[in-house]
Parts: structure tokens; sequence; C-alpha cells
């Protein structure tokens, strides 16, 4: 995609507020490029009036002005000469910074859009997307690349708009004033900046495609590196993950560097430039005995229009360049934008799935790449509601893999899932993931309290603290809690970097409880417990009733041994239902 349709496919992406609000940018920026050529238009008067009143005085032009003023000599004319100049630079520069204002607050705005609408995009996507991508893409997306789109994209986009039509109406302007000379530097500023543009084009689509790739393995090294800090600690590593930040940090600032200098360097040549052929033409002009009396008012349009053109050109190339070199990462942040969102978010209203009677799974096969292998292969079976299932096989015979089918966060390859008969799809995958409760072998836990995280994605204002309570109390850790100094309040740290292993499981536990799922899953949930608190655990949970069906891999045969059936699963795709004295017996 190129860099025009880059930044077409940008503004399809922004919502229909901000595009008003860019609609009302585009006026203001009129009206400011108009009060602009005013203040430039009326400087050429005024210092006439201070230099030449009399010729002035009889100028044609300046005849409805006498008459509405009633002015009776050349003295009287510098007075309001001066106040419609000052009142134009006023406006001018009144309007100016309101501009300013709003283009900032409509960047940063749609800034923050662009990023909570691609955070929003990550987070419903299929399991099997973030199983397969790094998230330190996603969040350097989110937070850098996105920000140095609306920095280097989206706000160079107004300041280039705002720049061209500020340079039309100083262009026309100055052609009234001095034809040849205007012309002669619009072309020759022009033909010094296009190749200046040619020269480092190359140059700035090179920095944008390495500041856009080391800037996700700076994320990616910083996440490694603070996410694995016991194992740096102890391996004493940090040297090497110095080294592994080091090699993408340096790289990354010296093509920001680069671009930086490259936008930014020209508008010292241009201005030298301007200022020898202001002093060539004011030579000249003085120089001609016939055009003295009007040379320095002359003069002083030309340099007020002069000092308001070559910002404006300055601008409209940096504006062009910065958004050269950023256009990596605009490349890849509409491919954020683009991701699709499921079918259930369109819907009014979603389908209901209710779960009374069993879930079946018919010739269900799996894989997780066009590429790989099947992971899981013509699964079929039936699972009564209020049932206990417990899964074992060895390592990679797809005991997770399954569960997370039945949890709908994989989509089979080949078969279906169906709960009362109702296949699981796009359109119900929600409702039924109401249904059910997980707790994995690695428990998140968010720096927050404890509370909190029982009570885990529910605002602080909503959390019924009783069900908190008795949550914490069958999973085996209201004990824990109430000793604390802080109670329920007590807050876990990153990852829960306070608390033991099996406080931090006995947690997780909790969560899945508080949720009042009809449906629990326990993927190696109580490996981090000893086998009395293990026991516990299962015991309050088997005594929450039969409407409860609960879902079991572990890796101690005993945690199986309440369970109605065990499925066994091997690496030839072959599976067994059996019972716990046919395990026991083996």
């Amino acid at each position: 995609m190129n860099l025009k349709n880059s930044i077409k496919s940008l503004w399809y992406h922004l919502s229909a507020k901000r595009r008003r609000q860019f609609r009302l940018l585009l006026i203001l920026m009129f009206v400011a490029s108009f009060l602009e050529v005013v203040s430039i238009g009326a400087v050429l008067p005024f210092l006439a009036a201070l230099t030449a009143p009399d010729q002035l005085y009889q100028h044609h032009m300046m005849q409805p002005l006498i008459q509405i003023l009633e002015l009776k000599g050349s003295e009287q004319l510098a007075l309001p000469l001066t106040i419609i100049f000052i009142t134009a630079a006023l406006l001018a520069g009144i309007i100016r910074v309101i501009l300013l204002y709003a283009v900032i607050k409509f960047s940063f705005a749609t800034g923050a859009d662009l990023s909570i609408d691609i955070y929003r995009r990550t987070l419903y996507q299929d399991y099997s997307v973030h199983a397969t991508r790094n998230s330190s893409k996603i969040i350097n997306g989110i937070i850098s690349k996105t920000s140095m789109v609306i920095n280097s994209v989206l706000t160079p986009v107004l300041t280039l708009i705002s720049s061209m039509i500020l340079l039309m109406g100083t262009m026309g302007v100055l052609l009234l004033i001095d034809t040849s000379v205007t012309f002669l530097v619009l072309i020759g500023f022009g033909l010094l900046y296009w190749i200046v543009i040619q020269y480092t084009r190359q140059k700035l689509k090179d920095n944008s495609e390495s500041i856009a790739e080391q800037s996700t393995l700076m994320i990616k090294s910083l996440q490694e590196g603070l996410g694995g800090i016991r194992d740096v600690l102890i391996d004493g590593t940090q040297e090497f993950y110095c080294q592994v930040y080091r090699d993408s940090d340096y790289p990354f600032r010296r093509a920001s560097g680069q671009n930086d200098f490259i936008t930014t360097s020209p508008r010292y040549v241009m201005e030298v430039i301007g200022m020898v052929l202001i002093a060539i033409f004011a030579y000249v002009l003085t120089q001609q005995e016939e055009n003295a009396y009007i040379a320095i008012p002359l003069l002083g349009a030309l340099a007020l229009g002069a000092q308001r053109l070559l910002p404006a050109l300055q601008q409209a190339y940096s504006s062009f360049s910065s958004i050269n070199g950023a256009r990596a990462s605009l490349k890849d942040i509409l491919e954020l934008l683009d991701q699709p969102m499921p079918d259930f978010i369109a819907q009014s209203t979603a389908t209901t799935v209710s779960f009374l009677e069993e879930i079946t799974l018919n010739d269900v096969s799996f894989r997780y790449g066009k590429d790989t292998p099947l992971v899981l292969k013509n699964i079929n079976l039936k699972i009564k509601k209020g049932s206990r299932v417990g899964f074992m096989g060895v390592t990679g015979s797809g005991k997770s893999t399954l569960l997370d089918i039945i949890m709908g966060l994989l989509k089979t390859t080949s078969g279906d899932l169906r709960i009362d008969g109702q296949v699981i799809n796009s359109k119900n995958i929600r409702t039924w993931q109401a249904n059910i409760a997980h707790v994995s072998q690695n428990i998140y836990l968010s720096d927050n309290t404890i509370e909190e995280n029982i009570a885990f994605g529910i605002p602080k204002q909503q959390i019924n603290h009783q069900r908190v309570k008795e949550s914490a109390k069958q999973a085996q850790i209201a004990d824990v809690i109430e000793k604390l100094k802080d109670g329920y309040q007590t807050f876990v740290g990153e990852q829960g970097v306070r608390l033991s292993g099996g406080q931090r499981q006995r947690i997780g536990i909790a969560r899945a409880l508080y949720k009042e799922a009809s449906i629990l899953i326990f993927d190696e949930a109580t490996s981090a417990l000893d086998i009395k608190t293990e026991q516990d655990v299962m015991k309050a949970i088997e005594e929450l009733g039969r409407e409860l069906t609960i879902f079991i891999i572990a890796h101690r045969l005993s945690t199986l041994k309440e369970c109605d059936m065990i499925i066994k699963l091997n690496q030839e795709y072959e599976v067994q239902v059996l019972n716990y004295k046919d395990i026991a017996s083996i």
C-alpha cells in the first residue's frame, strides 16, 4: 500500500465525530490563512504612510478609505493605517494560536481513539490469533507506534494542509506586490526543496522501517528481561539483556535522529538564501532613482511575506518528510486497526446457549496451522451436565487443546462442538463462554488488591464483597487472607509476587468460584497445592452440588478420584473413556 492509500485508509478509521472536527479545522485554516494574507497586505500601505504619505494619499486605491474616514490630508493616514495593520496582525496571531490549540487537541484525541480501538480489537481476537503472535508487537503498536503515527503522520498532515493554504494565500499577495521577484523565489525554493525530497526519500523510507522494527524489539527485550527477573538475577544475565536492548536502542535512536536532521536542516539553508535574495533585491531597487520612494514599503512587505513564506515552505517540507519517515509504523497501525471484530459484537441480541443436558463433540479434529500436524483427530465425546470429568495423557497429547475447544477459545479444524444439540459458532460463542470459569496452572494476578483479583474484571464499586469472602473460603484461602494486616485489601504485587505459589493458585480458584459459572475447568490448577490443601479444595468444590460440571486436568492421579469419567489421550490420537478404578488398576 502506497503512502497516499495508507493515509486514505487512516481517514476511514476516524470516527464520524473526528471527521466533522477535521472539516471544521479546514475552515479554521482558511480563516487563519486569510488573516495572514490581510496582515501582509496591510504592511505595504502602513509603511508607505510612514515613509511616503503624499504619494500614498494620491493613490487611487486609498480613495475609498480616505472618503469613509473623511481624511483631510496625508498626515492623517498614519494613525488609521497603523490601527488597521495592528488589528490584522493581532487577529492573525490570535487565530494562529487557536488553530494550533485545535490541531493539537484534535491530534491527541484522535490518537486516543485509535489506541483504544486497537486495544479493543486486539482483545476481541480469537485465542488462536493471540497464541501465534508476540505481545510486544501489540504493546508497541498500541503505545509507541500510535503516538508516532499521531506525531509524525496525522499532525504533519494537518500542518501540511495548513501550510499549503497559507502558501497559496501568501503567494497571491506577493504576486500582486511584485510578480517577477515572487515568481523567481517560488521557482527557486520549490526546486531546492524538490531536490532535497528526491535525495532523502529512500533514506526516510529505510529509517521508517528500522524505527518500526527496532521499537518492537526494544519492547520485547524489556518484557523478557523484566518478566524473567528471577532467572536473570540468579543466572547473572543482566549484561546479556542490556546488550540485547542496546542492539535495538542504538539503531532506533540513530534512525530517529537522522529523520529529525533530514526534516529540519533545510530550513537554515533556505533562510540564508532568502536573506541574500532580499539583500540583492533591496540593493537593485534602491539604485533605481524612480523607485526610491517606494523601496522601503515594498521591501517591508516582501520581507514580511518572506517571513511567512519560508516557514510555511519549511513546514510543508518537514511535514512531508515526517510522514515519509513514519510510513512503516503507519502500515503496522493500519494492520492492527483492520483486525476483524467477532460477529456477536454487531448483533443487537446474542443467540442464547442453554446448558441443561450435555456437551457433545462430533468428529472433532484440530491443528494450529495449515502446515502443522493434527493435535486432535476425530474426537467423539458426550459429557452430561453435572459430571466430573478428568483428563489424563502424556505431554503433547492434546489435553489442554481439547479443553480450549470446549471453552470456545479454539475453533475446530473439522467437526463441531454442540451444547444440548446447538452448534457453537461465532454468533453464540460469547453466551456459551458466560457459563464457564477457568483456572489454569499459571494464574495471572494484577497488581491490585486480593479482593479485586478474586472479582477479576469487575469494577471496584460493583464487587460483591460477601461473594468474595465465600469464594475465598471455598478455595481454602480465607484464613490466610484474614490474617493479613489489610485483609482482602492487601495488594498482591505484579503477577502476585508478594504471595506464595499455592496462595496465588487458591486466589485463582476463588476467582473461578466467584463467577458462579455452571462449568468449572481446572487445567492443572491444583498442581502448586500440597495434597491436603488440594483434597480440601476439591471437597469444597464437590459440595457445591451436581448443577456444577467440572473438568480437571491433573498431574496427580488422586485428584481424579471423584471423577465420573476419565478421558485418556495419547499422541496416536487414541481416546479412551475410563473410570478411576480402571486407571488405578493399570
